[in-house]
């Protein structure tokens, strides 16, 4: 992803972060049991006890995440029992469109985290065009298929630095195993990888062209020892290659490999979620350009088919 623009001046408050729609995505779904209490629901779950049957959850935590996604609008509750005492839970629009990403995330884990001759756990079907398909990840403007070396950004009217980073925000907050619990789904490999809201932070600044350790320190705000161990998981999961540009003292640069550089899919396509439906008055954080039309673009995701959009609503088969 190639920057244009001169990255914001970040003040000296080393507690604030930048504003990014990427984090606002994962501050939803990259906790563990709200990932897969929203996934319960792809599949047509919509009761407290299918959910706590299926996901073997705690009670107690299963009603504070569901407590939280309809606080956050993601699902409603919806009367069920004569009396109106027991609920079933449905998405919102707002929910329902998360969709897209669940799917660019699933597409990433089918694409890369897949043993050697091992099929992807869920098949797709398109019911529109009647065909099982592969999604694909493309411009809103010329339908082209996205490629993150001909996308430039700049700042957009929500572009800045928010509030301090909260407690929760700054620990791990779940086992990466976690997110596969239940199902075997791609969507859940992948965020068992790339889940931590941490870890995605650090793959967002290399698609701002950050590369080396005291550029990620001062722009996440990020305690040295959990960069340090982001830093060296990403590289032993593939997605960072480290390369040496410093002898004495030795000092590294670390740069996206074909892996890394594919995860920018899900993270536009996150960022196009978030910027319609959790950018408030201040408007969006970012613009992205995409220089094969010259257009200001926003991700969609696609029917590898017939090249529509890939709504929940017009998909069966096995999964989401």
């Amino acid at each position: 992803m190639v920057d244009p623009a001169p990255i914001l001046e970040k003040p000296l408050h080393s507690s604030r972060y930048r504003n990014c729609s990427v984090a606002r995505t994962l501050d939803i779904i990259s906790d563990a049991w709200s990932f897969l209490t929203l996934r319960e629901v792809f599949f047509g779950v919509h009761r407290f006890e299918e959910f706590q049957s299926n996901l073997e959850i705690p009670r107690a935590t299963l009603t504070s995440r569901l407590k939280r996604l309809v606080a956050e609008g993601i699902l409603k509750k919806v009367p069920y029992s004569e009396h109106g005492s027991r609920y079933a839970y449905h998405f919102t629009r707002k929910g329902i469109e998360l969709y897209p990403v669940m799917v660019a995330l699933l597409k990433w884990g089918d694409d890369w985290l897949l043993r050697e001759g091992e099929d992807p756990p869920l098949a797709l079907y398109h019911k529109i065009c009647g065909h099982w398909t592969t999604p694909q990840i493309v411009c809103s403007e010329c339908t082209g298929l996205i490629d993150a070396r001909q996308v430039t950004h700049r700042p957009g009217p929500g572009a800045g630095w928010d509030a301090e980073v909260s407690q929760q925000r700054n620990r791990r907050s779940s086992k990466p195993s976690e997110f596969r619990k239940s199902r075997n789904c791609s969507v859940g490999r992948s965020l068992s990888v790339i889940g931590d809201r941490w870890t995605f932070m650090v793959m967002r600044e290399t698609f701002f062209r950050v590369r080396r350790y005291d550029d990620f320190l001062a722009n996440l705000g990020i305690a040295t020892n959990i960069l340090s161990n982001r830093l060296q998981q990403l590289v032993a999961d593939g997605l960072l290659r480290k390369e040496l540009y410093q002898e004495r003292p030795e000092r590294y640069e670390y740069r996206q490999t074909p892996q890394g550089t594919d995860l920018f899919g899900a993270c536009i396509v996150m960022i196009a979620w978030a910027d319609k439906w959790l950018s408030g008055n201040e408007g969006i954080p970012l613009i992205l350009t995409h220089e094969t039309c010259e257009r200001d673009f926003s991700a969609k995701v696609v029917c590898g088919e017939c090249g529509g959009l890939l709504n929940a609503w017009d998909m069966s088969g096995a999964g989401f």
